[in-house]
């Protein structure tokens, strides 16, 4: 059994029917109860939920502090290539784009670690556009053996692998897997990724599985919230951690809840998350898996990521850039998606300090 077989259940599920018979004082009830079941935390992404909110985060931030204290995780991404043979209608990278494509040389990654690793940072997030050609296994596990001087925890977002090619990579130093499905609904799934590899939707759904078998220390998973209706996206997105807590339980497990954002391409998202969308889903889920990790990247604007902080947050990206050795050079070229936070990682450290927040670099060393 794999987690398609958990999401097949759910293929005649009338969402709009359940949200409808959701009352106020179920949520109530939710709110105060110990242990929630899926169809709780559904509840909790209702309509009748959103009503709720201030309830919800009194509890939600209980809960973050009492399994996580009040720290921040901070860690940064760093792109080696954006090559990909994909036709994914919402991302910059796509093949039939028309920007550089350009992938780091040795140099230029051991150039963009230092530069990284001056600002204290010692977690890291690899990641590569969706090309097997230009960006093999074999180039991404010789650029770890490189970072992996410079960082003590190596993740990687990268296309998904065979559970052996995990194994290969772990072998090398990663020892983190962050992979987002995009969209849980089979249907539009094939819709938004009309053809490469990445159509191929059980493959990529089932990545985290094969990672966990092959042994990887911590695993976030996600969908990008604007493709469609952010309810039953969220509430798969939960569904799948869940699985995943506790099929392999040894593993760390995390979401992220990334919205759309302005890409070169221009796709424009079909459903629109607000701000307050954004914040219910996030309370739902601490409240749905209390010890599960929470993770809000440079997509979101600052003052909304400040405000994030006690809302269940526990791991924030700082100092991003999502152009292929953006930092050392070619800082003009094309991005994969406009980031909105460009604070410093100095800077995400002192808003941290300001709320009474721990930032932390470090809190994982390979053995």
């Amino acid at each position: 059994m794999s987690f398609y077989e958990v999401y097949k259940n759910f293929n005649s599920f009338d969402f709009e029917d359940f949200f409808k018979r959701v009352t106020g004082e179920r949520v109530k009830k939710l709110i105060t109860k110990n242990r929630l079941n899926g169809f709780d935390y559904l509840a909790l992404l209702s309509p009748a939920a959103g009503k709720h909110l201030e309830e919800m985060a009194w509890r939600a931030r209980r809960l973050t502090v009492q399994h996580f204290g009040r720290v921040m995780m901070l860690y940064t991404p760093l792109y080696l290539s954006n090559f990909c043979v994909n036709h994914c209608v919402y991302c910059g990278f796509q093949v039939k784009n028309r920007l550089e494509r350009k992938k780091l040389t040795p140099l230029e990654v051991e150039r963009e670690a230092r530069i990284i690793a001056s600002t204290g940072l010692k977690h890291i997030l690899i990641l590569t556009g969706e090309s097997r050609r230009e960006s093999p296994v074999s180039y991404i596990r010789a650029c770890v053996e490189i970072l992996k001087k410079y960082f003590t925890s190596i993740s990687i977002e990268i296309y998904p692998l065979e559970e052996e090619e995990y194994a290969e990579l772990i072998a090398t130093g990663v020892d983190g897997l962050t992979i987002y499905q995009e969209a849980y609904d089979e249907n539009i799934y094939a819709r938004l990724h009309p053809a490469g590899p990445k159509r191929n939707y059980r493959f990529r759904l089932e990545a985290p599985e094969r990672a966990c078998r092959a042994g990887m220390r911590a695993v976030n998973v996600g969908a990008l919230l604007g493709l469609h209706d952010w309810r039953s996206e969220a509430f798969f997105t939960g569904l799948h951690a869940n699985y995943l807590q506790d099929t392999f339980p040894e593993a760390e497990v995390s979401i992220s809840p990334p919205r759309m954002r302005p890409h070169l391409g221009g796709f424009q998202p079909e459903v629109e998350v607000g701000d307050k969308n954004l914040v219910q889903y996030m309370l739902a889920f601490r409240l749905y898996m209390p010890r599960g990790g929470i993770t809000v990247s440079t997509r979101e604007p600052a003052w909304l990521r400040d405000h994030l902080v006690k809302l269940g947050a526990t791991r924030m990206s700082a100092g991003s850039c999502t152009v292929v050795g953006g930092r050392s050079g070619n800082e003009h070229d094309d991005g994969q998606f406009e980031i909105s936070d460009e604070r410093s990682v100095a800077e995400m450290a002192r808003m941290l300090y300001g709320q009474g927040y721990q930032p932390v670099y470090k809190d994982w060393q390979m053995i």
